[in-house]
């Protein structure tokens, strides 16, 4: 049974370790490529911790599978029930708290889109009368393609270029989709506490993908870095409460987006470096599928192992498994 726990120990510990390693892969990555590595990872491992969960849940019907009675089980493994009670506990608010999580997200963005119907309409910009200072990526709903939003008193707090750099760097977000990006790791970071970290990592990176982009169409960095600034500087503190807030002009740490684009522009990987990194996530993907399967796989064939040995009955297992209970033994 501690190799059950051992696996518990695992889905605990395992992503705190990894989602610290991708948010330092990030930080050296231009702000694209660290998007997708931070967004990566948030599903592989909200994956993984849901199928180790799900292989501990199986625990005693694996037994049962056996022809192990329960009550043999309990007196065996006295930890298997509550252990499997406990990741099927875990599961349900898991699931729970993803749909809840989810609805919170369509709500956000039905109550965006309301607030922006008293706006006049340019194009793909929306401009809302008014004294707020606020600017936002609208993204599509029910049909309608995505808007940028931004209130009179944005407008009128920035300089002619100040507004191009806040038009192009919202643009950015819709062409890009970073909403669905924001909203998958916000969602993967209801499965593990350890995933928030990249959730608010992600926040970061996605404006500076959009700073990058808006400094390119303006040709400026300087000028950029300015209207960041500016707008932050001037942005209401709460917004119209109307907006969405993942894709706000003035959401991240906007000092260090000021400083990133005062610094020179970042050069993504080439060449080598680059087949590197596809190689990189690639064998990432791979071990991480090939890991899933292997730990189910692994999990029956212990616990047919296991219950060969109680029952006095040869189970054909490998050597491997022979000595891995052996070291950790079936009623530890």
């Amino acid at each position: 049974m501690t190799f059950v726990l051992l696996l518990l120990v695992l889905v605990l510990l395992f992503p705190w370790g990894a989602a610290a390693v991708a948010r330092r892969l990030a930080q050296v990555l231009p702000p694209r490529w660290a998007c997708w590595v931070l967004t990566g990872a948030a599903v592989l491992l909200a994956g993984a911790t849901v199928s180790m969960l799900f292989g501990l849940f199986h625990v005693p019907f694996l037994a049962s599978l056996e022809q192990l009675s329960l009550t043999r089980v309990l007196q065996e493994w006295p930890a298997a029930v509550p252990v499997a009670g406990a990741a099927g506990a875990a599961m349900l608010v898991q699931l729970v708290l993803l749909v809840r999580r989810w609805f919170q997200h369509r709500t956000l963005l039905k109550r965006a889109w309301l607030s922006a119907q008293e706006g006049t309409a340019e194009g793909d910009l929306l401009v809302i009368p008014g004294d707020d200072v606020d600017a936002f990526a609208l993204p599509g709903y029910r049909g309608r393609r995505g808007r940028v939003v931004v209130t009179a008193g944005m407008v009128r707090s920035l300089k002619e270029r100040e507004r191009a750099v806040l038009l192009a760097h919202e643009r950015s977000h819709l062409a890009g989709r970073h909403h669905l990006l924001s909203a998958v790791a916000d969602l993967a970071a209801v499965l593990h506490p350890a995933l928030r970290g990249l959730r608010d990592a992600l926040v970061f990176h996605l404006e500076r993908w959009a700073d990058e982009d808006a400094a390119a169409v303006v040709g400026d960095r300087r000028i950029a870095a300015a209207a960041v600034a500016r707008a932050a500087l001037a942005g209401s503190p709460h917004g119209r409460g109307g907006g969405y807030p993942l894709l706000s002009a003035t959401s991240g740490p906007v000092p260090r987006r000021v400083e990133a684009l005062l610094g020179p522009q970042p050069q993504g990987p080439r060449g080598s470096a680059r087949r590197a990194g596809a190689t990189a996530l690639a064998v990432t993907v791979v071990a991480t599928a090939g890991g899933t399967l292997a730990l189910a796989y692994g999990l029956h064939e212990y616990v047919e192992y296991a219950a060969g040995q109680l029952l006095g009955v040869p189970s054909g297992c490998s050597g491997f498994w022979s000595t891995l209970h052996a070291l950790f033994g079936s009623g530890a």
